[in-house]
């Protein structure tokens, strides 16, 4: 682990014990700056303090500067120490369970004595929780669900955790001598979630396996091997991942790419299509009898069984196998007729081939933080790497007032931070800059601000941030009051979970999406990988609906815009192309789907 990511842990620990301990919200606050803003240098620490250019970081202060400091010199910085030592380390994971913040796990630890998630499994199913104001039989009964829902998700691994760890291995082993293809498969390749562990493909002839093997070994990443055989090579990496290498000869290469990618109920209808046909499909080719029809490409597969290419991520026997189908046959007869329930939101214009969105078609980020709130980046930094990174045009959202722990902005402050948008807007060349916020859906589904307020706004994403355990109809009702608001453009994160972490709100979404359709508003794909909020099977019905989505990342600093990838993966399992995701269209485009709902 570098210095960078030991420091960014130490003052994110250090920040929940503050919180823990009640200590003031803004020193709370500043704290999960500093650990925000050290997990996004570009630069290792420890040179930036050789320089003295430690405090020119955004988000690092004087004070914050000297822990650093202490740290690189001692390995210790004695006052986060001295908090830890107040605490006892597993109150500090009852804050991973939803529904427990850190005035309930300070209650839970003062008053029912409960250090650690078994305790409190224990208490819970025992009824040995004493009563205690503010934890009442619901609040209790949240508590429960939660930890049963953390503890269901088993070792699953995040795909922002897996797939730089994936990416990483096939790049190195691209560059050794006589491996022909590498491509990491199974459910990483599909785009899901989370994954229980990565599967990488590699063809080469037999005579390369002795090299690869010992280059897998070796790795830098490579914690423990746990098994090496002649064709698979299974390891351990440090950050606890199990990675599986598989190598195949190069003219079986695409049958087994297309074998491992799954799903195994994709694949079951794959291989019933080639029975009916009088083949036999596996993971080396497709034969019939004991000829081989195809197996070097994934394309030569589908091709071979009048099936049209489509994306991995689509590939979840989700109607994808009945597409594929009516793809190859329009492109054989232009003048095919498809007639099928399941394709009919595709209109009479099936595609020949299915046009997969890509990250370059996505031209905005329309839901962006800086310093004004909980962000990372000043104003002027942050448009200045959107700018940088292609964007040509944003919207800065930062918190509304109800976010008191994300430096929320109350309406004086909201005016100011406008002008101040639209100031280096004015003067700022080849990008255009939007004043916005992300503005608190409260409960009964009013905003944060009103009308007033809202109108003064370019942008408006509507969010709900509090109150995620509510029933489901009132949820439901909460989100189709926010979709029927013609100030509000998109509506964000719209359940506000936390992949295997918090279920967040439950409501009907298909009788929200039918609201959204009938309000015109938008909504989001939060790309960031704890949320991909709207889920696939959302998106899918938004799609569907001819709801518009916008993937947007959430940013709170740099490094934050690296999760659009996660958006667009996410988009791509919905069957999202980039004409139904607003943020791939032209500024032009854009303002003038905003006016003729209403907005300008």
């Amino acid at each position: 682990m570098s210095k960078n990511q030991e420091l960014a842990q130490l003052f994110s620990k250090a920040a929940d014990v503050m919180a823990l301990l009640d200590e003031n919200s803004f020193r709370v606050l500043a704290t999960r700056k500093v650990a925000r803003a050290l997990e996004e240098l570009g630069q290792d620490v420890s040179t930036l303090s050789e320089s003295g250019k430690l405090e020119e970081i955004s988000g690092i202060g004087k004070h914050s500067a000297e822990k650093i400091r202490e740290y690189l010199r001692t390995g210790h910085i004695t006052e986060f120490e001295s908090l830890a030592k107040q605490v006892p380390t597993g109150v500090l994971d009852l804050l991973a369970v939803g529904s427990i913040g850190a005035k309930t796990a300070y209650l839970l630890w003062k008053e029912a004595g409960i250090t650690s998630l078994d305790e409190l499994k224990a208490a819970l199913e025992k009824g040995k929780i004493p009563s205690i104001k503010g934890l009442g039989e619901k609040k209790l009964a949240r508590i429960r669900q939660n930890l049963e829902f953390i503890q269901g998700q088993g070792k699953r691994i995040g795909i922002g955790v897996a797939l730089p760890v994936a990416r990483q291995l096939c790049d190195a082993l691209r560059e050794l001598a006589g491996v022909k293809n590498v491509q990491y498969c199974g459910s990483l390749r599909r785009g899901l979630e989370t994954i229980g562990d990565v599967d990488i493909l590699l063809s080469a002839p037999n005579s390369k396996m002795p090299a690869i093997t010992e280059f897998i070994k070796s790795h830098t990443d490579t914690a423990e091997v746990i098994a090496a055989g002649e064709t698979k090579v299974s390891i351990r990496t440090k950050s606890l991942l199990q990675v599986d290498f598989r190598v195949v000869p190069p003219e079986s290469w695409g049958a087994a790419l297309q074998y491992f990618t799954g799903s195994k109920e994709h694949n079951v209808r794959v291989r019933e299509m080639a029975i009916k046909k009088g083949m036999k499909l596996n993971e080396w080719g497709l034969y019939k009898g004991e000829k081989s029809i195809a197996g070097l490409t994934e394309v030569d597969i589908y091709d071979a069984l009048e099936l049209a290419w489509l994306p991995p991520e689509m590939r979840e026997d989700r109607g994808e196998v009945e597409l594929a189908s009516a793809m190859y046959q329009v492109r054989k007869n232009p003048k095919f007729v498809v007639d099928n329930p399941k394709l009919e939101f595709l209109g009479k214009h099936i595609p020949t081939s299915w046009p997969e969105l890509q990250i370059s078609d996505i031209q905005a980020d329309l839901h962006m933080h800086t310093t004004a709130s909980d962000g990372t980046l000043s104003l002027e930094d942050m448009v200045a790497e959107a700018k940088r990174r292609g964007r040509k045009y944003i919207a800065i959202t930062d918190h509304s007032k109800s976010q008191v722990q994300a430096n929320g902005l109350k309406v004086d402050r909201l005016m100011e931070h406008i002008k101040a948008i639209h100031a280096l807007a004015a003067k700022t060349k080849g990008i255009t800059v939007l004043a916005g916020s992300e503005v608190d859906i409260l409960a009964d589904g009013s905003l944060d601000y009103p009308d007033e307020v809202l109108e003064k706004l370019d942008w408006v994403v509507a969010s709900p941030h509090a109150a995620l355990t509510q029933e489901s109809e009132a949820a439901t009702a909460r989100l189709i009051r926010v979709a029927s608001n013609p100030l509000v453009d998109v509506i964000g994160h719209p359940t506000g979970r936390l992949v295997a972490v918090r279920r967040g709100l439950e409501p009907d979404m298909q009788r929200v999406i039918f609201a959204a359709a009938r309000g015109g508003v938008a909504l989001e794909i939060n790309a960031h990988d704890l949320r991909l909020d709207l889920r696939d099977v959302h998106v899918r019905m938004a799609v569907e609906a001819g709801v518009p989505l916008c993937i947007n990342t959430d940013a709170h600093g740099a490094a934050d815009m690296d999760n659009l990838i996660y958006g667009v993966i996410t988009a791509r399992r919905g069957w999202a192309r980039a004409q139904n995701v607003l943020n791939t269209w032209p500024l032009e485009k854009m303002l003038k789907w905003q006016k003729e709902r209403g907005k300008n």
